[in-house]
């Protein structure tokens, strides 16, 4: 009697850990973002073979607008390292490059369009890109995940 109460509270154990293993590999594999990646075109996209440090700051007065640029930049494989607001408003969104590598500032230009580029070398600075947000970025819609 006693013998078949350890058995059947082992068996238990193992169904119990097994369905949580299941629900939390269902919860953490199917990425929703995954295929929103994959229809970025590669103009846009980070290189592969660099980490791009990025800042963005948001130069209007509405709320929210340098997280859902870090989200963006985030989806297409940048590093944003920084956000936060910054004196403004500012009419037009402003890439700077602050590594000399002006292809990596024109690519998050056409992410974030419409966007000027301007090069403003700073070897002292963590940051490869600066993205100063101006009122006219409009960040994409949102998907609904119920």
């Amino acid at each position: 009697m006693k013998r078949g109460r350890i058995v059947l509270g082992i068996a238990l154990t193992i169904v119990v850990a097994l369905g949580a293993r299941a629900v939390v590999r269902g919860r953490y594999t199917a990425t929703p973002a995954s295929p929103a990646r994959a229809s970025v075109p590669a103009a846009e996209r980070a290189p592969d073979s660099a980490r791009v440090r990025v800042q963005v700051l948001n130069a209007t007065d509405i709320t929210g607008l340098a997280r859902r640029a870090t989200m963006v930049l985030r989806d297409r494989g940048y590093d944003v390292v920084e956000t936060g607001n910054t004196k403004g408003p500012l009419d037009t969104t402003i890439v700077l490059d602050l590594s000399g590598h002006p292809d990596w500032a024109q690519r998050i230009a056409k992410s974030l369009a419409p966007a000027r580029v301007q090069a403003r070398r700073d070897t002292s600075r963590y940051l490869d890109i600066a993205v100063v947000l101006g009122t006219t970025w409009r960040p994409p819609a949102e998907p609904f995940y119920p």
